[in-house]
């Protein structure tokens, strides 16, 4: 059964039930969660004779659906780099991607009716990153029957799942790609997730969090959270090329509103416009829950030791334009996994002027390179050497 979500969902949407009451997903904070429920969707053939899944974790307001599956289907939030032919081929990958637990597109999280028959809200229990990616593997082994992969692939927050399963589950992929991400958050980053927080709670329809219970909606926190998270996301040269000093474009209709109540410049009506759409589809404590866990994730805190052999192939990737987790976070990165034996390859695009989102849009450099990194050990390991997922 597929959940209430605040948006549409593709068609080719799965959900799978994970964490039966006799064996419950033990929360990394304490708690526990039973009858889990997944969103997933799946693209390709798995091959038989090699791993070929490919696992996609996605970004902090993504979902289960990087990509079409065919015409008519809603557009995908990775379009560019995920089909037939692209980086993540679909002709030669069997690829998997599943909503993050804490999320709001399918799988368990404040959304969700909890025991009481109500939504949980803010009586979900705190999530980690590393929770997250237990969902993940349980849903590979335990419902789908994978038990190796050929790679893990995220950006951003997604990047950040990758590296934590990397480093406790090394052997479990031939190959993790780190795209856009961090080994933790700077007091920047921890301080722009702070301002968008606060808009949230601050919002009067907020209601302590229990707002879907009581038919309200804190829809201008939100608004102003994606409106604070997405100056992080574009870089100043991408706001000054898109944008510059245009003014404000007059709307069709009467009622023109002076410039004090719209807003006088051309890029406050697009970080409106971006408020706008998140709203529609996403949920504010989801937002609150999974900005908190990017906030606390730390993962070489606990100084981890992992050990498998063949050691699996890394590559991060950085952007110039990066403001949020720019080319100094990937090269702290590369440190902190060759400290702990995992050396890595870093490929630092140049070429895109759009800052974060580059990951997501079509850079062709920056998309070669992920293919290419993808394509060239397919089949070329002795898998026998490699433990199954367990």
């Amino acid at each position: 059964m597929i959940p209430n979500c605040p948006a549409p969902l593709s068609p080719y949407i799965q959900v799978a039930e994970l964490f039966p009451p006799g064996r419950p997903l033990r929360l990394q904070n304490g708690g526990e969660l039973t009858d889990v429920q997944v969103a997933y969707e799946t693209y390709g053939t798995p091959d038989s004779q090699y791993p070929n899944t490919v696992f996609v974790c996605h970004a902090l307001t993504g979902d289960s659906h990087p990509a079409r599956h065919a015409p008519g289907d809603l557009p995908g939030w990775w379009e560019p780099a995920l089909g037939p032919g692209k980086a993540i081929d679909t002709e030669r990958f069997h690829v998997v991607c599943a909503n993050v637990l804490g999320g709001c597109a399918g799988t368990t999280g404040p959304w969700s009716q909890g025991p009481d028959g109500r939504a949980y809200g803010t009586d979900f229990p705190e999530v980690t990153v590393a929770d997250m990616v237990t969902v993940h593997r349980e849903l590979l082994t335990a419902h789908l029957g994978i038990d190796r992969l050929h790679a893990v692939v995220g950006g951003s927050l997604g990047g950040m799942q990758a590296l934590d399963w990397l480093l406790r589950h090394p052997g479990d992929a031939s190959l993790f790609a780190l795209i856009a991400a961090t080994g933790r958050l700077s007091a920047d980053n921890l301080a722009f997730n702070a301002i968008a927080r606060a808009a949230i709670r601050g919002d009067p329809g907020f209601a302590d969090g229990h707002y879907v219970e009581l038919r309200s909606n804190p829809a201008a926190g939100l608004g102003i959270a994606r409106m604070v998270g997405h100056m992080t996301y574009m870089s100043e040269a991408a706001l000054e090329y898109k944008f510059g000093r245009d003014p404000r474009r007059p709307t069709a209709g009467p009622g023109r509103r002076p410039a004090i109540l719209r807003g006088g410049f051309e890029v406050e009506r697009y970080l409106e416009h971006q408020a706008e759409k998140l709203v529609a589809r996403f949920d504010a404590n989801s937002y609150l829950y999974l900005t908190s866990a990017m906030d606390r994730f730390d993962p070489f805190a606990d100084k981890p030791r992992p050990s498998c052999w063949p050691l699996p192939e890394v590559y991060l990737h950085s952007f110039a334009t990066d403001r949020l987790f720019g080319v100094d976070h990937s090269l702290e990165l590369r440190e902190q996994l060759m400290t702990v034996g995992l050396p890595s390859t870093h490929f630092h695009e140049t070429s895109s002027i759009a800052g974060h989102d580059a990951f997501l849009l079509d850079v062709p450099d920056y998309l070669r390179e992920l293919g290419a990194q993808l394509r060239a050990s397919i089949g070329g390991e002795d898998v026998s050497l490699r433990s199954p997922l367990a």
